[in-house]
């Protein structure tokens, strides 16, 4: 659920962008059915994933939610965040935020015709609500809670997840702040060798 981490993680390469949308949609590997340069987005994506799940400082976030979310912690530690990533987004990219989401939101309708089912369905939510920016607030970061609270049938919990996170609000954010340093160094280096056919495969 973390998509404008995603993205930031993705660089300016249109492909890898698309292939990193959907790759939530595409399983095993059925990522070979698709271009070079959009496999390699999928791939990509499937790399932070994994390195943020092993991660020791996401870990710790993901903890101190464990008791009460269980197996929804780390989703809503990847909101958590994408939250901190929105709010002080001109701290790490030079690029204006709402350039580059507009930027992609076109880019994702134009490759409309590409998306599996589930990445279209998910599309005009976040375009609408406009997740990306949105996550800034407090109250978008809840409307998407309550939706993911409705989709499973409550059982998650997750409409309370906004006030966990301003309970511990400052051990979030720092939290964040040491972690994104460390992904996006590896995933630098992961694309490099990606690129020049090095890169050792994920499994998922």
């Amino acid at each position: 659920m973390n998509f404008l981490a995603h993205l930031y993680l993705s660089g300016n390469d249109e492909a890898i962008t698309l292939g990193n949308f959907i790759a939530d949609a595409v399983k095993g590997s059925h990522y070979k059915q698709f271009p070079d340069g959009i496999a390699k987005g999928i791939l990509l994506h499937r790399e932070i994933d994994h390195y943020t799940d092993t991660h020791p400082i996401f870990r710790k976030s993901k903890s101190r939610l464990s008791p009460k979310y269980g197996i929804y912690s780390g989703i809503i530690v990847d909101i958590y965040y994408d939250h901190f990533l929105s709010k002080y987004w001109n701290e790490y990219s030079e690029e204006d935020l709402h350039e580059v989401v507009a930027r992609t939101y076109f880019l994702l309708f134009r490759k409309y015709h590409l998306l599996p089912a589930r990445s279209k369905r998910i599309l005009p939510f976040m375009v609408t609500q406009n997740w990306l920016v949105g996550y800034a607030r407090f109250d978008s970061l809840q409307r998407v809670f309550n939706g993911m609270s409705r989709r499973t049938n409550h059982l998650s919990g997750m409409e309370n997840a906004v006030d966990d996170l301003k309970a511990d609000y400052q051990e979030f954010e720092d939290e964040f702040r040491t972690f994104l340093p460390d992904i996006t160094s590896h995933i630098s280096n992961f694309r490099s060798n990606l690129f020049s056919g090095s890169a050792s495969i994920p499994h998922r």
